[in-house]
């Protein structure tokens, strides 16, 4: 069997197809609602959330970049990019609810996040290396090198799909809160929706990518064992 099996591509083709459809729909909903004006900036509706929940000590930063927004666990501090931090958009808003709603998770011991959190540098070491296994193992018909990366990429894939409730918990913790809070009012959270619905289907294409990368690679193993 050769090293780039056509194969691959079918078993991919779906995750790739998602993903531009995500990515064309975060382009869109993000550049509608950065142009409606929101009745705060994004600092402002993220510091009333987590003031109203009784996280004064959890600080937020501006950090340079463009989406680089998100919440560090470690430190406490919630970062948020310069657009999202100033803007006053129901982009920004909504943004900085999202990741103003890890912070609730984080404060209520959510399990999802914990697991998240913990599995991280297995997922980092998994990504890089497991790829490596995978590729060499393949390369070098060696099936134990072929086994050896399908379990170190094992641990990106549980990252990513434990990641999918976190991410679709913090949006709906933010939406909650930001109606709650009269921070957006109904007409303006269907704006908000839009923009953090297409920001999760980004995550769904990425999960899926790699399930069925980790699923080929599998059926790859057991095919050539058999």
């Amino acid at each position: 069997m050769p090293i780039y099996d056509f194969r691959l591509l079918i078993f991919l083709l779906p995750a790739f197809l998602l993903s531009l459809l995500a990515q064309m729909l975060v382009k869109s909903a993000y550049a509608r609602a950065m142009q409606i004006a929101a009745r705060t900036s994004g600092f402002a509706a993220a510091r009333h959330i987590l003031d109203a929940a009784g996280l004064q000590s959890v600080a937020i930063e501006q950090i340079p970049g463009r989406m680089s927004d998100h919440y560090d666990p470690r430190a406490k501090v919630l970062r948020l990019s310069q657009d999202v931090y100033h803007g006053r958009s129901l982009a920004a808003v909504g943004i900085a609810a999202h990741e103003a709603g890890h912070a609730l998770q984080d404060a209520k011991h959510y399990a999802p996040l914990i697991i998240r959190n913990a599995a991280v540098p297995a997922a980092n070491f998994g990504s890089g290396l497991g790829m490596l296994f995978l590729f060499l193992g393949v390369a070098l018909v060696l099936q134990p090198l072929l086994l050896v990366g399908i379990v170190v990429f094992s641990a990106t894939v549980v990252f990513q799909v434990v990641n999918l409730p976190v991410e679709f918990d913090a949006s709906a913790r933010a939406k909650r809160q930001l109606v709650d809070l009269g921070i957006v009012d109904a007409q303006e959270l269907r704006w908000v929706k839009k923009v953090l619905n297409a920001a999760a289907l980004t995550y769904v294409a990425a999960t899926l990518q790699s399930v069925m990368t980790l699923l080929y690679y599998v059926l790859r193993y057991m095919g050539r064992r058999n």
